[in-house]
């Protein structure tokens, strides 16, 4: 069991996750797990664990009595949601009871919660005795202080193989990859990459690579804090000559690391979420765009795009589904963090959106995005649409592109029911007639002449008796007026198509040869497809 004083645990977390309302022993309660709270179930005897209150609303009595109950059954404290209410009452029963309170970020679910005070007990732990509380600064000096003990050009990694820090301690050579990844933030592509960090996922201590062609040896070694892979810490070995004092050193610096890297993991997750306010603020009200541009890394007059995403699911309201879009969205920051650095990502109604600078080419946007999608449907093995806007000058304009993204993948989906092997990522100038035709549908019943005149009473007939009238005409009009091509397209015989025309001109009193009536016969047909 892992155990740190209160004060410790804040420390490691920051004031991002949790804040101290109360500490009736200074912060010096001895803290060894979690428990989230079933309103139901009975208070188990816990010494020296922390409450989650799930539900419990901080200036209710029900509060009151169970920060008593959580004392008496030996809680070293109780966790709550403040949700604007006063917690002064609360704060005053803690402190004659004995436990502390706590205030937990609204934004955090309580499982994450519960998942980053595990983390840090454990990192905490492994630092050792007289080391839970360390310094957790700069990654920068951290990575140089590693380069220092263990001797050779250091890197710190998250996960997703971004560099976080890297070292700059002088006479210790580095190679072509590790110059690239400097200049990039992120590992280059290898094909060793994979196998490499699937062994280093799976390795308790120091894994060693030997030098790939034109490059330099290696060693590696996980971060850990409980279970959780945090990152990784790599070595030069330029010369293949560090040894097993250098191994143990770099193990040492892991455990040291943990806590840097949930503590910057922490700020991080913060200031994705508060980014992703700022993006739905300025997508719902266009006038806080002034105010909320320089946060966002902006001018407010900038010329910006809104990319969207969306997983395609048959229970879209399911667990699976939430799960998924989740996970999605932190994909979605990732990369477009990677490549613009501050930005807004935000996750609105199932769909994930992203505020993009226009200051680059749009392919480098439509690469992006289909990037991303591709990189989704195989982390996520869940069909993704990717979709981009317009591009708008200034953020007060940004719920257009928003808009427009909408519309594109609106557009995607209308393709896929005909087309099943239809793209499924587009940018709004690859869709703008099928848009506007949709937008025209919905403003027909403002339009009654729309309603009026052949093309309904082609489409009664044909529901009624069966027939296809309408996808003829539609075939031959794509088709150029071309009677063999529209024979091709319907996989008819061109007498087929002759008589079909020719009946349709009967039946429904048609002049084909008159160019407006084909253009409003198309339109009406087009728009009850």
């Amino acid at each position: 069991m892992f155990t740190s004083s209160v004060k410790q645990l804040l420390d490691a977390l920051g004031p991002s996750s949790l804040r101290l309302i109360a500490a009736p022993r200074g912060g010096d309660a001895l803290v060894s797990g979690t428990l989230i709270h079933e309103p139901r179930a009975p208070l188990p005897r816990l010494n020296g664990a922390l409450l989650l209150a799930v539900g419990t609303r901080p200036a209710r009595p029900q509060a009151e009595e169970l920060v008593r109950r959580a004392a008496e059954a030996g809680f070293a404290g109780v966790v709550v949601k403040r949700y604007g209410e006063p917690v002064t009452e609360l704060a005053a029963v803690a402190e004659a009871a004995g436990a502390a309170l706590l205030s937990a970020d609204e934004d955090l679910t309580w499982q994450q919660l519960d998942a980053l005070v595990s983390s840090a007990l454990s990192a905490i732990a492994r630092t050792g005795p007289g080391a839970a509380g360390p310094d957790t600064g700069d990654l920068f000096a951290l990575a140089n202080a590693i380069a220092g003990t263990v001797g050779g050009a250091t890197a710190i990694e998250d996960p997703h193989q971004r560099i976080l820090a890297y070292s700059t301690l002088g006479g210790q050579p580095i190679d072509e990859d590790r110059r690239q990844g400097i200049l990039g933030l992120h590992v280059p592509y290898a094909p060793v990459n994979e196998e490499q960090y699937r062994l280093l996922a799976r390795t308790n201590g120091v894994c060693r690579f030997p030098a790939e062609p034109g490059g330099l040896a290696r060693m590696a070694v996980a971060v850990r804090a409980g279970g959780e892979l945090l990152g990784s810490l790599w070595v030069v070995d330029a010369d293949d000559d560090l040894g097993e004092d250098a191994e143990r050193a770099l193990d040492n610096a892991a455990h040291i690391a943990a806590l840097h890297l949930l503590r910057a993991r922490t700020a991080h997750d913060l200031a994705r979420r508060q980014r992703g306010d700022l993006l739905r603020r300025v997508l719902e009200d266009p006038a806080s765009a002034t105010v909320v541009a320089p946060q966002l890394g902006m001018r407010p007059d900038a010329s910006a795009v809104v990319a969207a995403f969306l997983i395609t699911s048959d229970d879209p309201e399911g667990v699976v589904a939430a799960r998924a879009a989740l996970q999605l969205t932190d994909l979605v920051s990732l990369h477009c963090e990677a490549h613009y650095g501050r930005h807004g990502c935000a996750l609105i109604g199932g769909t994930v959106y992203a505020l993009l600078p226009a200051g680059s080419p749009g392919a480098a946007h439509r690469k992006l995005i289909t990037d991303i999608a591709s990189r989704a449907r195989r982390a996520l093995r869940v069909p993704v649409r990717a979709a981009l806007g317009s591009v708008v000058t200034g953020l007060r304009a940004a719920a257009r592109s928003r808009d427009d993204a909408d519309a594109v993948l609106r557009a995607l989906a209308s393709r896929e029911e005909d087309d099943p092997g239809a793209p499924d990522v587009a940018t709004i100038d690859d869709v703008r007639p099928s848009v506007a035709l949709a937008e025209l549908a919905e403003l027909s019943t403002l339009m009654p002449r729309l309603s009026e005149g052949a093309g309904p009473v082609i489409r009664a007939h044909d529901r009624t008796h069966g027939t296809s009238y309408g996808d003829t005409l539609l075939a031959y009009f794509a088709s150029g007026g071309d009677i063999s091509t529209t024979a091709r397209r319907l996989n008819v015989h061109p007498n087929t198509c002759r008589y079909r025309l020719g009946r349709a001109e009967d039946l429904f009193g048609l002049t084909l040869g008159d160019a407006d009536a084909r253009l409003f016969l198309w339109l009406q047909l087009r728009l009850t497809r």
